[in-house]
């Protein structure tokens, strides 16, 4: 998937991705990942969601990486604050008090420009790649986080009646690309209202990886 795609739907406000409000599955299910308040959290692919929101109101610190600057500019003055903007790399650094956002690829994200990380979230990453991108993804993203926890949520539907992005990840490709390092529990399943695009029947599941 050319990154000319997701430039195009920023560009042109294409974005029915972009959810309303905060993920319940994130509000229902981030307690269990079991970390302090002030915990810096992932958020990879992170556009201008709404969940970035929550987590600085519950006290957490967040980082993400959006391929996308017209999302990120977007994302700070949805939140009121004006970032400080400086090159770090191939990357551009918008920062404030408790947030850090890279724009450009994540794949020249290191883990020496991330820093640490107590835990991802990825709501919108790895349902936004193509098969043949995904198993780069995963294991880019735990070396860089350091094999860091996760609360995983995932599209899962019939992959045959609609084309992703989202695409459908089921359990078996979750264990496929996590299983060997972390323990993987589905906390929650919750019915697509009106079905994904309003096209086919899905389930948007929350799942929880620990390290083993």
């Amino acid at each position: 998937m050319e990154t000319s795609f997701w430039h195009e739907r920023w560009d042109e406000n294409q974005i029915g991705f972009h959810e309303s409000e905060p993920n319940p599955l994130l509000v229902n299910n981030f307690h269990q990942l079991s970390v302090d308040k002030g915990a810096r959290v992932f958020v990879p692919l992170c556009g201008k969601t709404l969940d970035i929101g929550w987590l600085l109101a519950n006290g957490y610190r967040v980082v993400g990486v959006e391929l996308s600057e017209t999302a990120i500019e977007q994302l700070f003055q949805e939140l009121g604050v004006e970032p400080d903007i400086s090159d770090v790399g191939n990357l551009k650094l918008y920062s404030a008090a408790d947030i850090d956002i890279f724009v450009g690829d994540i794949f020249d994200v290191s883990s020496d420009i991330l820093g640490n990380i107590d835990v991802v979230y990825d709501r919108a990453a790895m349902v936004a790649l193509p098969e043949d991108m995904r198993t780069r993804y995963t294991v880019h993203l735990t070396k860089i986080t350091n094999k860091a926890p996760q609360l995983l949520i995932c599209f899962e539907y019939d992959q045959s009646q609609m084309d992703g992005p989202p695409f459908s990840i089921d359990g078996a490709e979750v264990t496929k690309h996590y299983g060997q390092i972390y323990d993987l529990t589905m906390l929650e399943s919750l019915d697509v209202v009106g079905g994904l695009k309003g096209r086919c029947a899905a389930s948007d599941n929350a799942w929880l990886l620990r390290n083993k």
